[in-house]
């Protein structure tokens, strides 16, 4: 694929002694949705770690927007234009909706655009006009998932990296979540999703990979491996 967004390419990445990714490569296009999807423990979130500076790669090279950033720090990587909705979501509990989203446009890019930035994603994110002042750590689990997207999204990143935003949500706040997923994706932004939602992940997904203990097994659209037949086996069980 020609000028990627992202190109990560041959990443190894260890805790301590013990690897945790070998040989880590694939391509995000601009405009895309990328999904990661494994089994819990596989090295998903490991990946988003080591890609928004949590981790160092041990080798390998992360390039974004044509430049190289395995080197840089979390937040120079923040302020060039990738932003993560860790899994936990990453509030502040005991600050209002309109606090933790001021936080999120911390970076020199972002802060001049705060108000504007703020009114344009309260059209997506309705908590914003009605629970502005509503701390938190009060609010109910899918609420909190829509804060911290919204609240990844004050960076004004060119992409979005999200980390099981479906964890510990009921069905239909899941179902909620993935609609702003799509509402996102219609408005240019670029996304990478880390999933255990296999099924939602595949609908969604333009491209998806498939990581097994620390190494990429598959990657293909996400008709072609909602088809696939080892990985219904593997993931979907009897869904189809």
């Amino acid at each position: 694929m020609a000028n990627p967004l992202l190109k990560v390419s041959g990443l190894n990445v260890f805790y301590g002694d013990a690897q945790a990714l070998w040989d880590i490569s694939f391509q995000v296009q601009a405009g895309e949705i990328f999904s990661i999807i494994g089994s819990n423990g596989s090295g998903k979130s490991t990946i988003l770690k080591t890609l928004s500076g949590l981790m160092r790669p041990a080798s390998g090279q992360v390039a974004f927007n044509g430049s190289r950033i395995d080197g840089n720090s979390a937040a120079r990587i923040v302020d060039g234009g990738i932003s993560l909705v860790p899994e936990g979501r990453g509030l502040f509990s005991s600050l209002t909706v309109a606090e933790n989203l001021e936080l999120g446009a911390f970076t020199r890019r972002a802060r001049p655009w705060m108000k504007q930035t703020i009114e344009q994603l309260s059209d997506t994110f309705q908590i914003i006009r009605t629970r502005s002042r509503q701390l938190a750590g009060t609010m109910s689990g899918g609420e909190q998932q829509m804060l911290a997207i919204a609240k990844a999204l004050m960076s004004k990143p060119k992409l979005l990296m999200l980390d099981e935003p479906s964890l510990g949500l009921a069905p239909m706040v899941v179902k909620t979540v993935f609609e702003i997923v799509a509402a996102l994706k219609a408005q240019g932004v670029t996304i990478l999703l880390v999933e255990q939602n296999v099924h939602h992940a595949l609908r969604i997904a333009d491209r998806v990979c498939v990581i097994k203990t620390g190494q990429i097994t598959m990657i293909g659209t996400g008709k072609e491996l909602l088809s696939d037949p080892e990985i219904q086996k593997a993931y979907l069980g009897t869904l189809r």
